[in-house]
């Protein structure tokens, strides 16, 4: 038996990670192999079927190591945020290219030629971690093939300042459980991706974001831009004191709407509990802004 996480420790019945020897029994032990998503939106699901829960998603050219595969399922461990999970091996290379730059749009397409026109490989999603070999006019060609628009890359670790810009930039993407790009995603990757932008480290998970991310304000403390807002089982972005943006199942989409609102609805919801943490993300260590 063991207290450690199953969502960010891969250990089973029959395996577990090298590293986590001293700390789980298991049959057998894995070092595991570093391996990169090829794939825009690569689903990171509970089991190895797809019907399972989808707890996460993968984007293109984040790493992973990969501890088993089986049936066409590879179980891995995001090198990212830590995530455990099985995906599809075939959206998987052990050829793994480091990245340069990151993308800073939404969305953007992969395509075939340094042309608009030519057609798209696949679409590549915000805060991809991407290896660009060739510039060519407006065009980067990436490493595992297909050419993207430079416009929408920026340097590698180069931030911008702003991560509730970010946030609102969001506004309307679908709601998605499990979801972390703009064509879906929910209130945790929200925080994750737009803190990313700006250099700051999130776990992947709401409950996880409110017991280590940032500083705890202090009962009665005014709300700032920025703030997280944590309620039971979910997470805003202050965007001043009185409004926060948020992926919301009741819209079903990324929406802005009045603090007191969403509180006075979660409380009808929850027994009267509301407001269960208010934390402000650490700023110091964000690389350069632009």
């Amino acid at each position: 038996m063991t207290d450690l996480d199953p969502r960010l420790h891969p250990f089973r019945e029959d395996l577990a990670a090298a590293y986590l020897r001293d700390r789980v029994a298991a049959p057998r032990y894995v070092e595991g192999l570093r391996s990169q998503v090829t794939k825009g939106i690569v689903d990171l699901r509970r089991a190895p079927r797809d019907e399972a829960p989808l707890d996460s998603q993968l984007l293109y050219g984040e790493e992973v190591n990969v501890y088993d595969e089986a049936g066409g399922w590879a179980w891995v461990q995001s090198a990212g945020d830590g995530y455990v999970g099985y995906v599809a091996a075939a959206a998987l290379t052990d050829r793994v290219a480091a990245p340069t730059h990151s993308l800073t749009a939404l969305r953007s397409y992969l395509f075939t030629e340094p042309a608009l026109k030519s057609p798209a490989l696949d679409l590549l999603s915000m805060a991809s971690p991407l290896a660009v070999v060739e510039e060519r006019q407006d065009f980067a060609r990436l490493a595992g093939g297909g050419w993207v628009f430079g416009g929408h890359l920026a340097p590698l670790g180069e931030t911008v300042a702003d991560y509730v810009e970010t946030a609102l930039a969001f506004r309307g993407a679908p709601y998605l459980w499990g979801g972390r790009s703009s064509v879906g995603l929910d209130c945790s990757a929200l925080v994750q991706i737009a803190l990313a932008r700006s250099g700051i480290f999130a776990l992947r998970d709401t409950r996880m974001q409110e017991e280590i991310l940032g500083e705890p304000l202090e009962p009665g403390a005014a709300v700032l831009r920025g703030d997280l807002v944590f309620l039971p089982d979910h997470v805003a972005i202050a965007v001043d004191p009185e409004t926060v943006v948020h992926a919301t199942a009741l819209h079903m989409a990324v929406a802005v709407e009045p603090l007191g609102q969403l509180e006075a609805r979660t409380r009808k919801a929850n027994n009267g509990q509301g407001i269960t943490a208010i934390r402000r993300p650490r700023l110091q260590d964000r690389g350069p802004t632009r």
